[in-house]
């Protein structure tokens, strides 16, 4: 095992490439300057990422690195910003060479995806922990939010659910599935895809939107307590993988609505923009479904289906 200083972690794997011209100062020095544009917004978010809570301890560094960011661009893809900068802190039991640079691949890779760029952060001796913090930019006025949900909205999700909740339950040895649906839940789990292709068309139709991490129930009754609206749900239009369509209705439901991880977008749309968003989604490759509909007369939320066992989604300090 390749042993190097908090000083050679950062020269070797954490200075990319030539910054863009935001950047007046960034990492290296004791902390980043950076230039927001005229007429613009700064949207900020921070996420940390524990060993044993957010990704199983055997999770690959690699899939570690792409994920710790991923999460965060996604909180940026919910409210409609541009992704522009991120900082790091990683708290590490060894300075392992090998190990840092496999993480540090997985979030360039993705880093260079979305034009996000490194300007800084900090290393330290302790237990496996990654924290990332994204900045990003909005026209001003114009971020979404949780809070504008209204009566006679559409209630929409990109993508599919369920999956990532079904990938950790088979790296747990709680599910069995196919080899390839396994592979393909796992696959989920580690390497969520950020919808921001698709925010920046949410900004012209949505009035709220959140992503979903905690599980579809639990966050989308998070935009409902915001905007002082009731909801009805109906899980018969849940969106489903080739992977999650082979299980027992209960079981999938039970993922989809409970389990979290899954990193897709979840908004209310108008019902007059709805085909004109669906067509521009579309273009970019993104599915979206209509699951529901914000209620007029019901504060709280209304569903056809009940969990069997009450869950309503994944709470970080529930003691069950």
């Amino acid at each position: 095992m390749a042993q190097v200083s908090e000083f050679d972690l950062i020269r070797d794997y954490f200075r990319w490439d030539q910054p863009p011209d935001s950047v007046r100062v960034g990492v290296g020095d004791d902390a980043a300057i950076l230039r927001v544009p005229p007429g613009s917004e700064l949207v900020v978010s921070v996420d940390t990422f524990n060993a044993g809570i957010h990704f199983p301890h055997e999770t690959p560094p690699h899939a570690i690195g792409y994920k710790a960011l991923a999460v965060n661009l996604s909180d940026l893809a919910a409210m409609g910003a541009t992704p522009a900068w991120f900082t790091l802190a990683i708290s590490l039991p060894q300075a392992d060479a090998q190990w840092v640079a496999e993480l540090a691949r997985g979030m360039r890779e993705l880093a260079q995806q979305h034009n996000i760029f490194l300007v800084g952060g900090d290393t330290t001796r302790g237990a496996l922990s990654i924290t990332v913090q994204v900045m990003g930019f909005v026209p001003c006025g114009a971020g979404l939010l949780r809070s504008h949900a209204q009566h006679g909205d559409l209630i929409a999700v990109s993508g599919t659910l369920g999956d990532a909740a079904a990938g950790l339950a088979v790296v747990q040895q709680r599910l069995q599935l196919p080899a390839a649906a396994a592979d393909y839940c796992v696959q989920r789990l580690n390497y969520p895809t950020p919808r921001n292709a698709l925010s920046h068309l949410l900004q012209q139709h949505a009035h709220a939107c959140m992503d979903i991490s905690d599980g579809l129930l639990a966050d989308l009754g998070h935009i409902l307590q915001a905007s002082g609206v009731g909801a009805r749900l109906d899980h018969e239009l849940l969106p489903w993988s080739e992977a999650l369509q082979a299980m027992p209705q209960a079981q999938r439901l039970g993922f989809a609505l409970s389990g979290g991880d899954d990193y897709e977008l979840l908004f209310t749309v108008p019902p007059d923009a709805l085909a004109a968003l669906i067509m521009a989604a579309n273009a970019v490759g993104v599915r979206i479904t209509v699951i529901g509909e914000v209620n007029k007369m019901q504060q709280g939320l209304l569903m056809n289906h009940r969990l069997s066992d009450g869950r309503r989604g994944y709470e970080h300090f529930s003691s069950e």
